[in-house]
Formats: C-alpha cells, structure tokens, sequence
C-alpha cells in the first residue's frame, strides 16, 4: 500500500522527483522512482517476514534490521540496472538558451508565438516562444532565446540578426 501511495502522489504531481533524488540515500545510478519503489517494497517485505521469525524484545529491531538488509539488497540489484540507463549527455530545454531560431507561426508576441530552433546534433525542434515588452516578431523572423520559463513552458525571444 506504501508503494501505490507513493506512485498516486507522484502520478498526481503531489510529489517531483528527479533522476538524482535517490543519491543521498546512495543508491543513485536508477530513476529514484523505481530505486525507492523498489526499496520500500524490500523493506515491507523484510519486516513482515521478521516479525514472523522473531518474538518478543527483539522484535522492535526488526524495522531497523529491515531497512538496513532492504538498502543493503537494493543497492546490489541496482548494480545491473545502472548499465541499463544512459549515464551520457543528457539534453534539456535549456540547451536552446542562447541559440538563435526562425518564427514559425504567423507571429511571436508575448502571449503567443512558435520557432524552429537547431539542435547541436543538427536536429531541429519547434518551440513554443514569447517576446517581452513590446516586440513583435513576424513568420520568418531571426530571433534568439535568451531565457526558458519552466512554469509556462515556453522560451523568451529577442529579435536577432545574425544569420541560423
């Protein structure tokens, strides 16, 4: 039930969780959904057969023991799963800040606006841009990115004139 909790908090944005969030407990190398998933799941099960085998006094060690065999086994089967998930660059949208681009839509305006922009590995990618103050760029505009706003999800544009 703790694992389908915590899949429910994270599906409905309660809780973010990044790829690095499980460093600091030292098992990095996995997404930290699946690590902690997967570390709870051990715990659970490493207590409630504990509670079985155990009786009486000892029997308020047996979540400490848990947790300690649960890090101690996800750890080790983390090993393999590492080879599985790209240690290699790994490409965000603030990879375009600094890039010129051209205004793909009809214009760019602080509301509303799209732009074609080219990647490093020579792709190209249509983002969503906004101007600010008052300018206003035109379909096939140069513009460059100067700024991404992670809340509305869309990058900041100045016109530009150098050639893309």
């Amino acid at each position: 039930m703790v694992v389908v909790g915590y899949w429910l908090i994270v599906v409905t944005g309660v809780l973010e969780l990044e790829d690095g969030d499980a460093v600091w407990l030292g098992l990095g190398g996995a997404p930290a959904g699946v690590t902690l998933s997967l570390l709870i799941a051990l715990s659970w099960l490493l207590c409630l057969i504990g509670s079985q085998v155990v009786s009486g006094g000892p029997l308020i060690a047996v979540p400490f023991a848990a947790a300690g065999l649960a890090w101690l086994v996800t750890r080790g089967l983390l090993k393999p799963l590492r080879r599985l998930v790209p240690d290699g660059d790994r490409h965000s949208r603030g990879d375009f800040v600094g890039q010129p681009c051209v205004i793909r839509t009809g214009s760019a305006t602080p509301d509303f606006g799209q732009a074609e922009v080219a990647a490093a590995d020579g792709s190209t990618a249509l983002v969503q841009v906004r101007t600010t103050g008052t300018d206003r760029l035109s379909r096939g505009d140069r513009a460059l990115i100067f700024d991404y706003d992670k809340d509305g999800e869309f990058f900041l544009v100045m016109p530009h004139e150098s050639e893309i």
